[in-house]
């Protein structure tokens, strides 16, 4: 099985436990205004690569590397069999499995498929992009519903689920969202982490080079002390929701 991959790195320190491997794959149905990744959107672009030439290039970096794999994207869950099998093959070799995902590709009628894949998962990394439906069309061109019920399917499934959170100016800088995730996160059994991060505007290089025009020109990078402020209110709402069953 070959799947579309955008590229890989070596030594990534922000996609999972420990120092990892991360394949970025090719496509993705999002458009969020803030994505740093948009040479990752097209489908048919890439290159074309197997389960064992991945695996290859784990091993050749594997001493220097203590954490194991992470799929992410692009919007790896448009290439979902052959991430399971890519987990699959790893997991024979001990390796740990990080799934980095927005969700948005769930779908409960194919729902063999994603409990295929949650059995060789160890950890999947999932992105709340906005708690209000209409707010989240506005950013990203997709509905949270199947986002939100991918949320739920990773914690009854006990799949350990971390979730990130950006703070954009003007966007999801609200003080009633931020509860709002809060309260959502509270029912999420499997839950271990919550990692708010400050909107910055790195990616505009890459809508330079590709002859796009930035979504966000003007916004400016978003003050981390925000940022921190943000994840003692979404704290805070798991603290009252949990208080309060």
């Amino acid at each position: 099985m070959k799947g579309r991959i955008h590229s890989t790195e070596s030594f990534g320190t922000v996609d999972g436990p420990g120092i990892r491997f991360v394949v970025f794959m090719q496509g993705c149905p999002m458009r969020c205004l803030y994505c740093h990744n948009p040479d990752t959107w097209q489908v048919d672009s890439g290159e074309l690569m197997n389960t064992e030439q991945i695996l290859d290039e784990y091993e050749k970096c594997r001493a220097f590397l203590s954490g194991g794999i992470t799929v992410t994207g692009g919007e790896p869950l448009l290439q979902i069999e052959f991430v399971t099998e890519l987990f699959k093959k790893a997991k024979e070799k001990g390796i740990h499995t990080c799934l980095d995902t927005s969700g948005v590709c769930f779908n409960r009628k194919k729902i063999d498929s994603y409990d295929r894949l949650m059995e060789v998962c160890d950890l999947v990394m999932l992105d709340i992009k906005h708690i209000d439906e209409a707010e989240h069309i506005k950013l990203c061109g997709h509905s949270n519903k199947n986002i939100l019920d991918f949320a739920e399917y990773i914690s009854q499934k006990n799949v350990e689920l971390w979730i990130r959170h950006v703070v954009v100016p003007g966007i999801t800088d609200s003080e009633d969202e931020w509860y709002r995730i809060g309260c959502f996160l509270a029912r999420l059994q499997s839950l271990k982490a919550v990692d708010v991060l400050p909107y910055h505007d790195m990616g505009k290089t890459k809508y330079d080079a590709l002859g796009i025009k930035y979504p966000l020109e003007g916004v400016e990078p978003l003050d981390k002390k925000i940022a921190a402020r943000a994840k003692e209110i979404i704290l805070k709402g798991i603290s009252d929701t949990v208080k309060n069953k």
